[in-house]
This record gives structure tokens, sequence and C-alpha cells, in this order.
């Protein structure tokens, strides 16, 4: 979702700063419901800025300009330039968000643990913002944070026509709470926090996009009860996000973590995640003309000729036979098509993978299935479509990226039947 910076300077133009790039008030509110979801003694442990936290400090990116003593906890050492970070702001693609993120945690992380409370708590105000802005109703659209392609499409009212709508769509006065959410610990280094963070953020930007339209159509119709009721949906699981992350920023500082939550975090399964291919968060064109379904890859369902979704499924040899099994969690694509994962490095040591074909769709099939690490062969194997399901398995610590390809393999009597399968890829840590 990177923004052009020409488009940026027109927008500064226009538009007073501070509400350009932010939810306004709701950054308050969401900050405030996340704070009250943490454990008495983090409460304890960040004192008086406690309340500071969610009623400045989570607004220190957007008063870059105005609030000069706080400015510096919003800059890199890596960018010393640049005054105002756009990608705490606006996401970009993963890689740059996922290094924005490392930096401010591992910042807030570094203070927590020096004993440095305000700086510390100033930090988490930025980490806070960037992922309230990415979980924003009015940053959704990549490139057109005023909406002027979806005005096209959804011609505006007599009342809204010529006006532009990223501050209507994420301006509000209203209250967020998650009183029934426990925070999560993501991870027990900076490295994976980050990383599982980022994926969390983007659960926030896929329920902000859902809200986008209808938080137009409210507008359009000067329907408030509508527009807000978008608004705190989006806002609420913003919350959730914020919540896990000063919990875990904070566990990070103190070096506090519960047996239970550490073993929770001994393995993930990737097959919901977005490759890199799915760029800002959705698979470009080129990504549908793959055989045999001409469709995108798909996460947790496999379409059939492009557009009946079936169960993923796969043949499972154990002790007893083979039988037909389903998972919930995995991804099909076509011939040709690599979906490339980051990984946190020296994070995990292995990567397992059931690689196989459908056993309706894919009984004519023959497909190579190919796992490399940072461009390296890790595993491979050719299953056909008659075949069960394989394992594989590799050794992934010290990878930065694994990549899944599939091509066509050498016993194929019917291209259009090789429906492959990765079914619950999953990283593991020693």
């Amino acid at each position: 979702m990177k923004l052009h910076p020409i488009l940026c300077v027109a927008f500064l133009s226009l538009i007073p700063v501070t509400s350009v790039f932010a939810w306004g008030k709701p950054h308050m509110a969401i900050t405030r419901a996340a704070l009250e979801k943490l454990p008495a003694w983090q409460k304890d442990l960040l004192g008086g800025e406690f309340a500071k936290l969610g009623d400045n400090y989570c607004l220190i990116p957007d008063h870059v300009f105005t609030d000069k003593e706080n400015a510096k906890f919003a800059k890199m050492d890596s960018k010393p330039g640049e005054l105002y970070l756009l990608n705490l702001h606006l996401p970009s693609q993963q890689e740059e968000n996922l290094e924005t993120l490392r930096y401010f945690v591992g910042k807030a992380v570094e203070a927590v643990n020096a004993g440095r409370m305000s700086d510390a708590a100033r930090f988490m105000g930025t980490v806070c913002h960037q992922l309230e802005d990415y979980g924003s109703p009015a940053h959704t659209v990549p490139g057109d944070n005023m909406f002027t392609l979806l005005q096209q499409l959804l011609p505006a009212s007599e009342v809204m026509k010529g006006k532009l709508l990223h501050s209507p769509i994420e301006s509000g006065d209203f209250e967020v709470s998650i009183p029934d959410y426990q925070p999560q610990l993501l991870g027990v280094t900076v490295d994976e926090a980050s990383w599982r963070l980022m994926h969390r953020v983007h659960e926030g930007i896929l329920s902000a996009r859902s809200t986008t339209i209808p938080i137009i159509q409210a507008l359009y119709a000067d329907d408030q009860e509508a527009l807000e009721k978008s608004q705190i949906r989006a806002a609420t699981l913003d919350a959730e996000i914020v919540a896990d992350a000063l919990y875990t920023i904070l566990c990070l500082g103190s070096k506090r973590f519960a047996k239970a939550e550490q073993a929770a975090l001994r393995k993930i399964r990737i097959g919901t995640h977005f490759p890199l291919e799915a760029e800002s968060l959705y698979y470009p064109q080129s990504q549908f003309f793959s055989s045999p379904h001409w469709g995108c890859p798909q996460s947790g369902f496999i379409l059939a000729g492009g557009d009946k979704i079936m169960p993923l499924k796969l043949r499972i040899k154990d002790s007893k036979g083979v039988a037909e099994k389903e998972f919930a969690n995995g991804i099909s694509a076509g011939m040709g098509r690599t979906l490339t994962f980051l990984l946190p490095k020296e994070v995990y040591a292995r990567f397992t993978v059931q690689a196989g074909l459908h056993p309706e769709l894919g009984k004519k099939g023959s497909v190579e299935f190919t796992v490399k690490g940072d461009g390296k062969l890790l595993g491979s194997a050719i299953i056909n479509g008659a075949d069960p399901a394989r394992v594989i398995e590799c050794e992934v610590k010290g990878v930065s990226q694994v990549e899944l390809r599939l091509s066509l393999g050498p016993n194929a009597s019917d291209t259009k039947s090789s429906y492959a399968i990765w079914a619950e890829p999953t990283l593991i840590k020693e």
C-alpha cells in the first residue's frame, strides 16, 4: 500500500498533517482499550507513563512537526533524514513493514530492559500508531488514500460529491472496548515477536478493508449510526492487536514469560499467511494465469475449474493404510507458481509440509513440489495423482525466506488435473 511521494506532498498541502494519516481521536480510544487489558504487573511497570501512552504518545508520529521533543521517538537510525516516516502511517510491502516494526519494537524492548520507562512508553506509542493506522478503514486502498478511484466505482452522493474521503472515513468520537480479550505473547525475541505481529496486522488490514465500503455508503446516506458501527468494528480488532503488541513488548523487556505461553510458540502453521507474491495482501493479475484452474493461489480451500470451492483434501498414508483427510490450514496454487514466505532468522529450525494432489480433482495429475531456502534447494518430491501425500521436511535455521514452488511432473496425462496442495506448512523451533 505504498503511496507515491508526489501524492503524499499533495495531501499534505491540502489537509492538516495531524489528520492526513491517522485515525484521529480513535487512536487514543484504541490505545486506551488495549492498555486496560494489560495485567496488573505491566500497568505497575508503566507507572505514570500508562495514561500518557493513551493520551499522547500514540499520536507521536502525527505530531513530529509540532512536538520536537518527542519526534525522535518516531525516527529510524537507517533513515536519519526522514522526520515524517510514511511507513508509520501507510503500509508498504512486507519487508519494509517488518523492518519498521522490528526497529520500534526493539527500541521499546531495549528501553524497558534498561529501566527507561519514559522512553519505552514513547516508542510503544509509535508502535501503537503504526498498528492502528494499518488497521484504519481509510488506509485500505493501495495508492489511493483519497479514494478517487473508488468514487468512480461508487459515485458520491450530491452532499459528498467533490469531497476527499480520507478524513471523513476515519474521523469519529467513539469508545472502544475489548472486555473479554486476553493479550497474547507474540514471541520471546524481538525478531519472532515482530514477525508474528506483522501477520497479526495483516488481519487488521483485511478487517479494515471489509468496513471501508460500508463506511462510505453510510457517509453518502448521512447515516451516523451505520458509520460508527463499521468504524468500531475495525477499531476493535485494532485494539486487540495493539494489546498483543504492548503485552509482548513489556514481557520481552522484563524477560518475563509464562511456560505455557512459550510452549504455544514452539510451532506455527503458515498456510494462512500471505506470501510476498500477494502484494499489499492481494494477488496481482499475473497470479491468476496458472493451470489447472486459472485462479490465483487460495488459502484454506481449492477451486475446481476456477469457480467451485472444495475443501483441501489429501490421501494420507499411516500405519492403518491410506485414507483421505481434510485440512483447514494450507494453500493450493497453480503450476509454475512460487509462494515466498518471510521467516524470522534463527527462530525456527525445521519446516514441514504435507504435499500432494487432491484425490478427486488430481487423479490424472503429476506435480513436482520444491522447497527452497534463500534460493537453495531444501527438499523436493514428484507426486502423481494416485500417490498418497508426502511429508517434506527441511532444516531452515538461518533462512530468511522459504519458497514453495509447483511445476508439472513428468507423468501428467492431463495437465488440467494437477490440483496441488501444500497442507499444514509448519515452522518448528528446536
